[in-house]
């Protein structure tokens, strides 16, 4: 993980990853979530800030912390 984020050491990556959790705290609550077939509408909710989560039944999942 931490040459995927390019950090030199273990260290750094496990203080960051510390703070997140600390922000952000890991829940669903903190999330708002969008599931969509049109490809319109995925193009719209990347540009707004949503990231791909998954695929399932057709729909794609986004999601973008609140």
């Amino acid at each position: 993980m931490k040459e995927f984020l390019g950090h030199h050491s273990l260290e750094m990556t496990s203080r960051y990853i510390q703070i997140e959790k600390a922000l952000f705290k890991h829940d669903a609550q903190n999330f708002i979530v969008k599931a969509t077939k049109d490809t319109e509408e995925m193009q719209s909710l990347l540009e707004v800030g949503f990231e791909y989560v998954c695929a399932k039944d057709g729909l794609m999942f986004f999601r973008r912390r609140k």
